[in-house]
């Protein structure tokens, strides 16, 4: 195995390459004066098994370009098989036409990247599963899930707990949560009236005097997750967490987030941390580089990696 790393987050590529003893493979990814992306591969990768590691999150077109142009040197320096390792995949949001002449993104970038040359992709809770299908190239979405069940296990052991679906569209993901921690499953119904707002207008499940855990693949503006956590607490929740995937925080969410009902926000490393995140009193992140790590091993061995989930 060979594993590259982009400029997106290296912190979790390094731990990567930390759980499967491996050193990062030496390159050299940057800018030119107009900010056309450089790349070069600085050892030999010919007949090699490569992994690149690049998270296509803010700024998402530059981590893409660079995903982009270190997957064409492997190619052109002879690799055997490049593997696009993408924590979070940026554009998934844009997976189908909500109205009229709008665009699918999220195939148009499964393109580029089948385009590029990557053999394989590898990625973490898609925002739609069927956005594998986007793909030509075999694709392994990786569920948090595991991560997930047990810092919650470790974190509220003993308490009453129910697990919350913020939108009927996160039903099946915060089901698999409950089943694995054997709770109750209640989902917050809301209305988007337009892009980034969201209203709550019910809460289907009894939640009076339960301490309730919100479960999303994705926060961004934060507001559906805090508007979801108020009305909770209103209907008689005791108290309210959140665990997310994918920290996109964009705008002023973090100070959204810090100053709501939320008791914790728990976000994984799938995108590099901003200093605002970090410093945040009531968010919190947990390391997904071993799940991701042992996907890989697998991978590179041709052994199962849905077994992880089982």
């Amino acid at each position: 195995m060979k594993l590259v790393a982009g400029n997106s987050n290296r912190a979790l590529a390094e731990a990567i390459a930390a759980y499967l003893n491996l050193p990062l493979t030496k390159s050299v990814v940057r800018r030119f004066a107009d900010m056309e992306v450089f790349v070069e591969i600085q050892e030999n990768v010919r007949g090699e098994d490569v992994f690149v590691i690049q998270s296509t999150s803010y700024p998402a077109n530059d981590h893409l370009m660079e995903l982009l142009i270190i997957i064409d040197a492997l190619k052109r320096a002879s690799a055997r098989r490049i593997t696009a390792v993408l924590p979070y995949y940026g554009y998934a949001r844009q997976d189908r036409k909500p109205q009229a002449r709008t665009p699918i993104s999220a195939k148009l970038v499964a393109n580029l990247i089948v385009t590029a040359g990557a053999d394989r992709v590898l990625t973490l809770d898609l925002h739609a599963g069927q956005i594998q299908g986007f793909f030509d190239i075999p694709t392994d979405n990786l569920f948090s899930a595991p991560v997930i069940t047990r810092d919650i296990q470790s974190h509220y052991e003993g308490q009453n707990l129910m697990i919350v679906s913020p939108d009927v569209g996160g039903v099946v993901r915060a089901r698999a949560i409950a089943k694995r921690l054997n709770a109750d499953l209640a989902i917050v119904d809301k209305r988007r009236e337009r892009a980034g707002e969201s209203e709550v207008m019910n809460i289907i499940g009894d939640v009076s005097g339960r301490s309730c855990i919100l479960v999303d693949d994705i926060v961004d503006s934060a507001g559906t997750l805090c508007n979801a956590a108020q009305a909770l607490l209103d209907a008689g929740a005791t108290q309210v967490s959140a665990y997310v995937t994918h920290g996109v925080l964009s705008g002023g969410a973090v100070a959204r987030v810090s100053s709501s009902a939320l008791k914790e926000l728990v976000i994984s490393d799938s995108i590099h941390a901003t200093e605002a995140v970090r410093v945040a009193q009531n968010i919190r992140t947990i390391t997904i580089a071993p799940l991701i790590g042992e996907a890989m091993h697998r991978t590179s061995e041709e052994r199962s990696v849905s077994s992880l989930f089982d």
